[in-house]
């Protein structure tokens, strides 16, 4: 298993700074613990928590996992917000330093191997962790401060006060350590990608909630702590199942509807068409020569321009036209409502702004270049001129596609009217 073996893992193929980033935040981490650990006493009623908040953890964790594997895939290139803080942070009230940090790797450990299959590059995992880890610490060290022991302190002003704050530490350390190491990671990114969804928020806030009212009632009314599992269910599926499906219709490398999607939507549009006898243009456009760019800088540069190229497209249409990705380097645009001259207008708007793009990407050794000459090939067809149902459709777009990268790529061609 390559995972076993140091010398194969990919964490050695990171920037310089950027690996020092990482194993420094790891090594910070584990420092903490060993420090607190030396401090901080463990008793058996702290075995018996840990335990309950073990198997609630994992327990939550197997019922959402569907959920967390698609979101996972979706969130690549942004900070990912998990409602296992719920349990993570109830441990941070209840467990002292060194069970919190067995109750995060147990945790992670069972996400990687059950929700990710170690499919997800376990650097990436252990870095997470070890921001937890310090993203906990920090929350306990506030309610030191606050001579808040056991949950039963948190009562008053005062103790809403440190509750609070200790939550805010808890999330701001945690957050602040992954934006920095996506930012360095990609630092072409607009910098609200780094920053994540806003809504993520609103997930953290719910699991630090959650997480305080579980410390207090494992600590003062146990045997209602089955009640809260079931809470934290509901609430996981109510919060996250938006983002579920935005996520199962979303290409994850792009930001765009996927094909899948992008057929269901254009399927509507022509009914809709057909009904008012109106028109739907298409668009299919081809990123020329993209091959080179994987092979010249890497796969990771050759992701940033198809970002780049996406955002363009979006930029280039209206607000409520469609731009979808069909895979590889091609790509999909739905213009309801226009015809022909409108069609050949965006696909000409759509090439000049591709050949405008100066895409900043860190190439194989990690330096820094800027590719430009970007160009892009485009086939238009519309509805009913070019054909009646969207598959003939689509292959009158893609002919016309064909007809452009035959007569020299960088242009337009429109499909024929019948």
């Amino acid at each position: 298993m390559p995972w076993l073996d140091p010398r194969r893992w990919k964490l050695w193929s990171l920037p310089p700074v950027v690996l020092t980033y990482v194993v420094t935040t790891a090594v910070t981490a584990a420092l903490v613990t060993l420090a607190t650990a030396r401090l901080t006493p463990v008793e058996a009623r702290h075995w018996i928590w840990f335990a309950a908040l073990s198997v609630a953890a994992l327990t939550h964790l197997e019922a959402a996992r569907g959920i967390e594997r698609i979101r996972e895939i979706s969130s690549e290139g942004v900070p990912h917000a998990q409602m296992q803080s719920v349990w993570q942070f109830a441990g941070v009230l209840v467990l002292p330093m060194p069970l919190v940090v067995l109750l995060v790797v147990t945790i992670y450990l069972h996400a990687w191997l059950r929700v990710y299959k170690r499919r997800a590059v376990l650097y990436r995992k252990l870095f997470s962790a070890a921001t937890v880890v310090l993203g906990c610490a920090a929350a306990q060290w506030v309610l030191a401060m606050f001579s808040a022991t056991n949950p039963s302190d948190l009562d008053g002003p005062r103790g809403l006060v440190a509750l609070v704050v200790a939550g805010f530490l808890y999330w701001f350390v945690n957050y602040a350590l992954v934006v920095g190491a996506i930012i360095m990671t990609n630092p072409a990114n607009p910098m609200r990608t780094a920053l994540g969804h806003a809504s993520d928020v609103l997930i953290v806030t719910a699991s630090v909630g959650l997480g305080s009212g579980i410390a207090i009632i494992a600590t003062a009314r146990p045997w209602l702590s089955p009640i809260l599992l079931l809470t934290v269910l509901a609430l996981h599926m109510g919060l996250l199942l938006p983002q579920f499906r935005i996520a199962a219709r979303t290409d994850s490398k792009t930001g765009l509807v996927d094909a899948t999607f992008w057929h269901d939507v254009a399927e509507r549009e022509i009914a809709r068409a057909r009904r008012l006898v109106s028109t739907v243009g298409v668009l299919i456009l081809d990123l020329d020569h993209f091959k080179q760019i994987n092979d010249t800088y890497g796969h990771l540069a050759g992701d940033r321009v198809l970002r780049a190229v996406a955002d363009a497209l979006k930029h280039a249409v209206r607000s409520y036209d469609l731009v979808g990705r069909f895979g590889g380097e091609e790509f999909a645009v739905l213009l309801p409502g226009v015809g022909t001259n409108e069609v050949r207008a965006t696909a000409e708007r759509i090439r000049f702004d591709i050949a405008r793009l100066e895409v900043e990407v860190v190439d194989r050794v990690g330096e820094t270049r800027v590719i430009t000459g970007l160009t892009g090939s485009v086939g238009a067809a519309v509805f009913p001129d070019s054909a009646t149902e969207l598959s003939p459709l689509l292959l009158a777009a893609d002919d016309a596609l064909y007809q452009a990268k035959s007569n020299g790529r960088d242009r337009v061609a429109t499909a024929q009217v019948h």
